[in-house]
């Protein structure tokens, strides 16, 4: 078996199904955020805003490199959360490929919108926050701003994931232990 690595949009379930099936198989987990927090002492959103996408890119490319580093250390296979962005990072989807599979989890625009929008917040200065840095850059002034940002934004980067990915697994409305079989299945892993 090979990693299984899990890519897709901001809130399309890579975390979650990551930990889910590195239950199911016994295998460690990792998310390319978490990594990339613990070697730059940032956080991705700081990492972005305050440095730009190249250092956010090189960060992440950082993280890859630190991950298939630990796991040819450790001669294992693992699950692979990565960032809602990788899809445009090409020497971070070049790493990835390396070690396993690429699996698109497809969230429907509408489930990944209205999880964006939820976590959005007002300041006190009447500006949202709590938004995702390639929304925040185009200033949207309200909650449907943020949604007609997002709508193209979505359809570019499904594409993206669409021509990178080995696997692609639309996430349903199910108990999210389905879900998890479901991308296991896909991948002709048995499930017990």
């Amino acid at each position: 078996m090979a990693s299984i690595i899990l890519m897709g949009i901001k809130h399309c379930g890579k975390s979650t199904q990551a930990n889910l099936i590195s239950k199911k198989l016994n295998l460690p987990s990792y998310d390319t955020d978490t990594v990339m927090e613990k070697l730059s002492g940032k956080s991705p959103r700081e990492i972005y805003s305050q440095d730009g996408p190249k250092a956010f890119m090189d960060w992440e490319t950082k993280a890859c490199m630190s991950i298939q580093a630990e796991l040819a250390e450790k001669g294992t296979d693992a699950v692979i959360a990565t960032g809602g962005g990788i899809c445009c990072n090409e020497q971070a989807v070049s790493i990835l490929k390396t070690m396993g599979r690429l699996v698109f989890l497809v969230a429907s625009e509408k489930t990944a919108a209205d999880r964006i929008v939820r976590e959005a917040s007002v300041g006190p200065d009447g500006k949202l926050k709590d938004i995702p840095a390639y929304i925040a850059r185009k200033n949207p002034e309200t909650l449907d701003d943020v949604r007609k940002i997002f709508h193209e934004f979505y359809l570019e980067r499904t594409d993206m994931y669409s021509h990178i990915c080995d696997v692609a697994v639309r996430m349903e409305n199910l108990p999210k232990i389905q879900n998890t079989n479901r991308i296991l299945s896909s991948m002709g892993v048995k499930i017990v």
